[in-house]
């Protein structure tokens, strides 16, 4: 039977019943009248009532006061919506691709499931756990999939199970589920939502073996251990029947005691409830493994980082919905949008183009343009623009580092495009290059890492340069370019040992592994003899183009950005004006100065 002909027949059902209730008030009424009585008897206090009547009233007022909020503390926290409240549909959901086809195939099933179960002798689904990082729409295709089943979305949030009383964090939770196997029976099907479940369903070995003392240790089991075996014990009762048929089955087994085997009354059989549990979660190794088994959540679905094509998919279906000027319709244009926006999840696309029309709103301009979008991404990604009264000396110094990267990133940078060259304050940077890939890549070169150091170091050499020192400005560059040299020498074999320091512990990340790695003396002289090697190469390479850091400097200091082709024309502006050539070549990734080499 199908979510609809369940959803005719209980309709039926609840009208039979609501029927059979109102023919108990209309005798009631009709005997009253043909026994010639009022239609409504009239009811009189006794005198004394004033006496006691008030006093009455404030006990049972004080009674509901304390009583209320504990019964109400154990109901289900869930927020119920229904298909039609839902305006979100499938041609909704964008640049998710396999995943949307495999909730389709789930949907199927949740919507006719007698097929599958009856006719195919399969077992439907009951979890689907969605996990990935945030903002990458687990929330926005579940109540897709609720709207297009045409079933109840049951919402909770994994907090709202908590509550501050011994016990009533696993109420709640046999409540939610009690709604759900109540709603599938009333609808023909349902669809339960559960909001970041590592709050709830994290794993139980952790909880305990994360403190020492083992008082704390009995607390955490009793608790939280608590909780996840309750979540557990639920996810395997969805086709626990109801109160009526609990009743129904224990009147025939008393009876059945006084019957011969021939005479038993039959007992009736569990019901299904046609329930589908999905849970968000953007922690899924931290969830208890018992969790993730077969018969609980069946299905783990990745929602990752939208990829170019998807990203190109969600820009077309955001600038779909969204005022803006034409320029913005042109293929060429979309396609460097997509480009632009490596790592942005659909959430942060989307508030992308929102802080674009903002932009065009306060220019009093109806429409969004690709210059609002840029500027959008600026302000998103590096803060807004602050303005500093800097003496002209440190202008200058601020000036000269920016223009050192700018150089370097378009001599060695191969493949990179380079967007911005700022001097205006951004947070806690008073300057700033953004240089990205043209191609959207996931691996990277040996050379290209060394690529990325020797811009990471223009900034300090080319102040070293003009001033015969530098400042503190590159602190955060020397940060970077170690980072990066750490990483070739500790964990991708590419500083002279093919000992990988992750083999220590896999679970090693970042400053963890810088750690380990600068305290090894072999490992950190590695390190550092990639740095200094690369600070000598950008040395050599600023000096034969001085022109062009003097250049870029003085655009600098008199527009205070650069954005795009604009830093491309004024290096080769100052390509012309110098009659030199900028030639580099790249041989085994380090990069040589030859008469022959070409523009990188």
């Amino acid at each position: 039977m199908g979510v609809r002909e369940h959803r005719e027949e209980q309709r039926q059902r609840r009208l039979l019943k609501l029927s059979g209730w109102l023919l108990i008030p209309a005798g009631y009424l009709w005997w009253r009248i043909a026994s010639g009585q009022p239609m409504f008897p009239q009811i009189t206090l006794p005198d004394e009532a004033m006496f006691w009547l008030p006093g009455l009233a404030i006990i049972l007022l004080l009674s509901i006061v304390m009583v209320a909020p504990m019964l109400t503390n154990s109901r289900s926290p869930h927020i119920m919506f229904l298909p039609e409240q839902i305006d979100i549909g499938f041609d909704q959901v964008q640049g998710m691709g396999r995943i949307v086809e495999d909730v389709k195939h789930t949907l199927t099933v949740l919507t006719d499931n007698d097929q599958f179960r009856n006719q195919m002798g399969g077992t439907p689904r009951r979890g689907i756990l969605f996990e990935g990082p945030p903002g990458t729409g687990k929330t926005h295709l579940a109540k897709a999939m609720a709207k297009e089943a045409g079933v109840p979305f049951l919402f909770v949030s994994s907090t709202a199970f908590q509550s501050m009383w011994y016990g009533m964090t696993a109420r709640k939770i046999r409540a939610y589920f009690k709604a759900l196997r109540k709603v599938a029976r009333e609808e023909g099907g349902v669809i339960g939502f559960i909001e970041e479940i590592d709050a709830i369903g994290m794993r139980r070995s952790e909880t305990s073996e994360s403190h020492a003392d083992l008082s704390i240790n009995r607390s955490m089991s009793s608790g939280t251990g608590g909780v996840v075996n309750e979540l557990l014990i639920q996810m395997q009762s969805f086709d626990q029947p109801a109160g009526r048929e609990k009743l129904h089955n224990w009147t025939v087994a008393r009876a059945n005691k006084f019957l011969p085997a021939h005479r038993q009354i039959q007992i009736k059989p569990t019901p299904y409830n046609n329930v589908l549990l999905v849970a968000a979660t953007n922690r899924a190794a931290s969830l208890d493994t018992a969790l993730l088994r077969p018969g609980r959540f069946d299905r783990q679905l990745h929602f990752g980082i939208p990829g170019s094509s998807a990203r190109r998919e969600l820009i077309d279906f955001f600038l779909g919905t969204k005022s803006h000027d034409p320029e913005l319709d042109e293929d060429q244009v979309r396609v460097d949008i997509a480009s632009a926006t490596l790592g942005y999840t659909p959430a942060s696309l989307e508030r992308l183009f929102d802080e674009a029309l903002l932009i065009a709103l306060r220019d009093h301009r109806n429409a969004l343009s690709l210059d609002d979008v840029w500027q959008a991404r600026t302000d998103t990604e590096l803060g807004l623009a602050e303005p500093v009264d800097s003496p002209e000396h440190e202008r200058e110094s601020i000036a000269i580092h920016e223009a050192g990267h700018a150089t370097v990133a378009y001599l060695v940078g191969k493949g990179r495009r380079l967007e911005m060259l700022s001097i205006i304050k951004r947070r806690e940077a008073l300057g700033f290059l953004s240089h990205r890939m043209q191609e959207e890549r996931h691996t990277q070169k040996r050379s290209e890492l060394v690529a990325l150091i020797q811009i990471s170091l223009g900034g300090m050499v080319a102040e070293e340069l003009f001033f015969g020192e530098s400042g503190t400005g590159p602190a955060g560059d020397l940060s970077a370019a170690t980072n990066a040299a750490v990483e070739m020498v500790g964990s991708l074999g590419m500083g002279g040992s093919l000992v990988s320091f992750r083999a220590l512990d896999p679970g090693v990340l970042g400053g963890n592994l810088a750690a380990k790695v600068l305290s090894d003396s072999q490992a950190r002289g590695q390190v550092d003899a990639i740095l200094s090697e690369n600070k000598v190469i950008v040395d050599d390479l600023l000096s034969r183009h001085r022109h062009v850091v003097r250049a870029l400097a003085d655009a600098l200091l008199d527009r205070n950005e650069l954005i795009g082709d604009e830093i491309i024309d004024v290096i080769l502006a100052a390509q012309r004006a110098s009659d030199l050539p900028i030639e580099i070549d790249l041989r085994d990734g380090v990069p040589v100065i030859g008469p022959h080499s070409p523009v990188g």
